[in-house]
């Protein structure tokens, strides 16, 4: 399996999807996910405040003096995990795979002409996720230009 993101069209707006596997069952995998603590060392500008049920808040801080609230808009544990960011939809699933689990993150979004830099963005976040996931310190690769430059070439078709 890739660790590359891939880029579909859907119902008018865009998707780039992911897929991780862990040796993990969902239920641990999840807990990473839904856990406030560990999704503000993953999850860009999540500020570590959840409200933990279908219609809760997620905060959200740019760091350039802005702060905005995510909705939880599915909570299904340990299979499903969704929100919307302002107009975005975050959307996380987790089936069992053999002994561990597949994680399928995909995120919808409008703007075509960002989809280079927000697929080597969620590239780099979800490599910090699998080493929460794995029990790991985080160290971010200092890779963002080289993914860029991939997803730029992989997507330019598109």
């Amino acid at each position: 399996m890739s660790k590359y993101g891939t880029f579909h069209e859907v119902n008018g707006r865009y998707a780039l999807r992911f897929e991780r596997n862990f040796q993990y069952s969902p239920e641990e995998v999840f807990r990473v996910i839904t856990d406030p603590d560990s999704f503000m060392q993953w999850y860009p500008f999540a500020t570590g405040e959840m409200d933990l049920r279908p219609g809760g808040k997620i905060g959200f801080d740019d760091g350039e003096g802005s702060t905005y609230e995510g909705i939880i808009t599915e909570l299904e544990s340990p299979h499903t995990f969704e929100f919307r960011e302002v107009d975005d939809v975050i959307q996380i699933s987790l089936r069992e795979e053999g002994e561990g689990c597949e994680m399928v993150f995909t995120h919808i979004f409008d703007d075509k002409e960002m989809v280079m830099y927000v697929a080597a963005g969620w590239h780099r976040c979800l490599d910090a996720f699998g080493q929460i996931v794995n029990g790991q310190p985080v160290e971010w690769k200092d890779n963002a230009a080289e993914l860029r430059e991939f997803y730029s070439t992989a997507f330019e078709s598109k």
